[in-house]
């Protein structure tokens, strides 16, 4: 298996080894379905912004690497493949990136990733909300990409007719054949965004009023991207960002996503549900970074896991059990769900580590009970095994996660140009 990426240890980093990183996904009330009738959620504040705020700011005191913010284009379902008709579910969600935007300057040191459907939306567009969060935060951003696969979807915008996948059938080869296209549209679409992000140099604006410069115009750069799916021809609206390129997610759960991990994320969220699993996905997404080219690149491979948490095993399984017994059904997910107490879960997250896992991404059965829970109870235990920070070590999202901060590829396109000359 090809060793993995990079991680260089900060000054606080635990000593001994790599930190482990830590992030949670933020989704409602929190990821079972029954979540907004536990006693220790508001369903009230739901559309509120000190719900969210309220959120990551107990992810910040926990020192989490980031947060996530879930979003789409149709109302939640129950079902993978089109909008349901239940009402006792909750239905409805604020704008993910602008959320963030409003979480900003509340917060100092956790990343803010929102997540941002690309299958519908224009590159040019995102990236210079990203571009904004990016300033707003002082450097704290990220943007989670996700396709749609869905027509209903693709109905609010009518211009593609899309395949009728299910649950099933993504999966299997002839799923992954019918969506492959959405995502090299994908690929294209982050590198849209990234070129746009360095459209504008470092010190492109002058901002002298003395002399009325306020910006440098010969460092401003077309990016003229021309490709099957998008023809941008550029600059951005936006200044680059503090970070030179904000932090690109994307979950993956086989082999066409692992490809799009591999050629243009920052961290790729994966969904083992065994160490053995886990270890073979980790191969696929290293193997498929290296025939993207980017073998020397640093990746972050992250695990996800839906948790339920407790005192007691017992406690924590009768806990979801009242929760499936509101919800009509036992709960299931995509990822890995535990159950138990943090002590349990430290135990399964370093377990998972030594399969290749740089870092995982928690999502919270419930807000309000199981995000504390992470805060309170796993981190001083990680801490405690001296695999997790005691403070923030890093002003930025790239600088926590050890991800170097990207030369513009234009002024070093120039450069070579002058030093050849």
């Amino acid at each position: 298996m090809p060793a993995p990426s990079p991680d260089p240890l900060s000054p606080t980093a635990p000593p001994g080894g790599t930190p482990l990183r830590l992030a949670v996904a933020l989704d409602d009330a929190g990821w079972h379905p029954a979540a907004w009738r536990d006693p220790a959620s508001r369903p009230g504040e739901l559309f509120e912004a000190r719900h969210w705020a309220g959120l990551v700011a107990e992810a910040e005191r926990g020192l989490l690497d980031f947060v996530t913010f879930e979003d789409g284009l149709a109302p939640q379902s129950s079902r993978f493949d089109a909008p349901d008709d239940r009402t006792d579910r909750v239905r409805g969600r604020l704008d993910a990136v602008l959320v963030a935007a409003r979480v900003a300057p509340l917060t100092r040191h956790i990343g803010l990733v929102p997540t941002a459907v690309v299958t519908h939306t224009e590159p040019f567009h995102l990236s210079k909300a990203v571009a904004t969060l990016d300033h707003v935060s002082r450097g704290r951003a990220g943007v989670r990409i996700r396709v749609s696969v869905r027509q209903d979807e693709a109905d609010h915008f009518g211009r593609r007719t899309l395949p009728r996948l299910s649950r099933d059938t993504i999966g299997t080869a002839e799923g992954q054949r019918a969506v492959g296209g959405l995502f090299q549209e994908a690929g294209d679409y982050v590198e849209v965004a990234r070129r746009l992000w360095d459209s504008w140099e470092d010190d492109a604006e002058i901002r002298d009023a003395a002399t009325g410069r306020f910006v440098d115009r010969d460092k401003l750069h077309y990016i003229g991207f021309e490709g099957p799916y998008f023809s941008v021809k550029g600059p951005s609206i936006t200044p680059r960002p503090p970070q030179g390129q904000p932090v690109v997610t994307a979950l993956a759960h086989s082999s066409v996503p692992y490809a799009l991990v591999g050629q243009a994320a920052d961290v790729g969220y994966v969904t083992p549900h065994s160490t053995g699993e886990a270890r073979a996905i980790v191969a696929e997404v290293r193997e498929a970074q290296a025939a993207a080219g980017r073998a020397a690149e640093p990746l972050h491979v992250f695990g996800d896991l839906v948790v339920f948490l407790g005192s007691s095993r017992s406690a924590a399984k009768e806990r979801r059990a009242r929760l499936d017994d509101l919800a009509g059904a036992p709960y299931d997910s995509d990822a890995e769900v535990f159950t138990g107490t943090p002590e349990g879960l430290a135990e399964l997250l370093l377990d998972r580590r030594r399969a290749g896992l740089t870092g995982f991404r928690l999502r919270p059965g419930v807000h309000g009970h199981d995000l504390p829970a992470i805060v309170r109870g796993l981190v001083p235990e990680l801490q405690r095994r001296g695999v997790f920070r005691r403070s923030y070590e890093a002003g930025t999202l790239r600088g926590l996660l050890g991800l170097p901060r990207p030369a513009n590829r234009y002024a070093t396109a120039e450069a070579a140009e002058v030093s050849a000359s």
